[in-house]
């Protein structure tokens, strides 16, 4: 029942553009920080790093410079497969939510740490570890009633710049955070069935659909 109950929840989750600007208590954030700290990670080393923003000129920067990027690559970058797979979620340049949403968490990975004597560690399965972790946040925040988007601008190195990290981390995954706005609109996608999400092996060789 427990299994049923949190697929039917999870399933409910949508990809947010049109944000409330309500706030959401500080609290949540905090909470889904911690519970996206608990996924596991190569050799254990937590390879990763959320940045809180929610300060208003910080969020109109980061605005700005990520406009500047996604407009060079939607009118130059891009190629036009990409651009014709787009065209349906009806995105562009724009990215007013990155103003209108409360906070800003970007998650930055650490290709390397420090141990105890401050000398240079390798992190292992960085890319692995830290893509967990973001599942687990974003199942966080939908558990609790907010919403959020995966932005990847690209090329995202003005977020190391504008936040000032060490250069041991890289941007990885900027979310906006909040409240959907209440006219708020999500495309009409359809997930995969079970039956083509999964196969199984019959221990011969051969695999069937479960």
């Amino acid at each position: 029942m427990r299994a049923r109950e949190f697929y039917e929840r999870m399933n409910r989750r949508r990809s947010v553009r049109d944000f409330s600007a309500s706030v959401p208590p500080r609290e949540c954030i905090e909470y889904a920080i911690r519970t996206a700290g608990t996924a596991p990670s190569g050799a254990h080393r937590q390879p990763w790093k959320f940045v809180v923003v929610d300060a208003p000129d910080l969020k109109r920067e980061i605005r700005m410079a990520a406009e500047h990027e996604e407009r060079e690559s939607y009118e130059n970058r891009f190629p036009q497969e990409w651009l014709d797979a787009l065209a349906p979620l009806g995105t562009d340049w724009r990215k007013p939510f990155l103003e209108i949403a409360p906070y800003l968490v970007i998650v930055f990975k650490e290709t390397s740490g420090r141990d105890q004597q401050g000398g240079r560690i390798s992190n292992y399965y960085v890319n692995e570890s830290v893509g967990i972790a973001c599942g687990i946040f974003i199942a966080a925040l939908h558990n609790m009633g907010l919403v959020t988007l995966t932005h990847t601008p690209n090329p995202m190195g003005f977020l190391s710049r504008l936040l000032k990290r060490p250069a041991n981390e890289k941007p990885f995954i900027l979310f906006p955070v909040g409240y959907p706005a209440d006219d708020a609109r999500v495309p009409d996608l359809h997930r995969k069935s079970y039956r083509e999400l999964v196969q199984r092996n019959d221990g011969n060789g051969a695999e069937r659909v479960v």
